[in-house]
């Protein structure tokens, strides 16, 4: 699909795409306005939907608002512009975490299967086949991470249940600390009436052989009563890092983490994240080998695997657009009906 006007069906569409993406504990903590002078869309951190325990320093709100980023860019090149994306434009505004203007027309897109992704992909937390990922598909996505300026490393089995027994120690502690059960538990709660957080069908099984470490979103400190199933015996894990552990960063590790996702996603590879070692100082620390040739700083534990498509998480409608005072939506006549649905619906971090 190309268009070469900007009105507010295509308006739509690209705000769609954005808040497709996954975001931590589904807290969507994006707004979005319009600057028409320049037809730049503003990105602002919604902080009063961060994780006040879970994620004190925000690390987690910024790789969320990083995918967000990454769909905003392949929609805005699928409809026929170049994406000029600046992060943290402006520091005497540290809430307007990145700014993509939509600059000069694009006769060809290199986005479209990602784009066809960005509706496709959900966040899948039921076990997978034995089936390895093929090493061209583990290359291919290696490259994509680069591509946006971290590393992907997929992880021999020695490593990867290193990585597990790490997740499974930060799972037990994140069940048993009062304050971070109680900031999870808020979020299965609350898409009962704001179209945040996590539906009962999104949440997922435990595995019974209590191998693979999947969170616990309610919490329970004797989740033995809860839905198990025996996961894969040698899952694929691959570790999201970056050199530098700075806001910027995060916002580069977050568009990594959704290009990998689309990509798989294309290839009809389910992922699941495995946040919660990143959750505690001590655990993250060990999650990079201290083999590794350059210094490194985790930022997301990534599960691939094949298996069945995790069912969507609701998103909020009103998050589509909050425009400054007067912003005109419809800037240009009305493009033809765009391709791919209104309203995106994934799942969660």
């Amino acid at each position: 699909m190309r268009t070469a006007a900007l009105d507010g069906t295509t308006l739509e569409r690209l705000l769609s795409a954005a808040v497709a993406a996954p975001s931590i504990h589904n807290t969507q903590p994006w707004r979005f306005s319009l600057a028409p002078e320049t037809l730049t869309v503003e990105i602002r951190a919604a902080t009063h939907r961060g994780l006040r325990h879970i994620d004190p320093t925000g690390r987690a709100l910024h790789l969320s608002v990083g995918c967000a980023v990454l769909n905003l860019r392949v929609a805005v090149e699928h409809f026929g512009w170049e994406p000029v994306t600046r992060l943290l434009p402006r520091p005497d505004e540290p809430d307007l975490l990145a700014t993509v203007r939509l600059g000069g027309t694009t006769r060809t897109s290199s986005h479209t299967s990602l784009y066809d992704a960005v509706w496709r992909r959900h966040s899948s937390r039921f076990p997978f086949s034995e089936r390895p990922l093929p090493t061209a598909l583990r290359i291919e996505l290696a490259e994509a991470a680069h591509l946006e300026g971290a590393r992907l490393h997929c992880l021999p089995p020695r490593r990867a249940d290193g990585v597990l027994s790490l997740t499974r120690e930060a799972e037990h502690r994140n069940t048993t600390d009062a304050d971070r059960a109680t900031d999870s538990r808020r979020w299965v709660a609350e898409t009962r009436d704001s179209g945040l957080g996590i539906p009962a069908e999104a949440l997922g099984l435990q595995d019974s052989l209590e191998r693979m470490p999947m969170r616990d979103f309610g919490a329970h400190r004797h989740w033995n009563g809860l839905t198990a199933r025996p996961f894969e015996l040698r899952p694929s894990i691959a570790v999201l890092s970056t050199a530098h552990d700075r806001r910027a960063d995060w916002l580069r590790a977050g568009q990594a983490l959704e290009r990998v996702l689309l990509i798989a996603t294309a290839h009809g590879v389910r992922a699941s994240l495995l946040h919660q070692a990143l959750e505690w100082s001590d655990l993250r620390e060990q999650l990079t080998a201290p083999t590794d040739a350059r210094p490194s700083h985790a930022q997301m534990v990534i599960r691939l695997g094949y298996g069945p498509e995790g069912p969507a998480s609701p998103r909020r409608e009103e998050a589509l657009l909050s425009a400054p005072p007067g912003t005109p939506l419809v800037l240009l006549p009305s493009a033809p009906e765009a391709d791919g649905p209104c309203n995106g619906q994934t799942s969660d971090l």
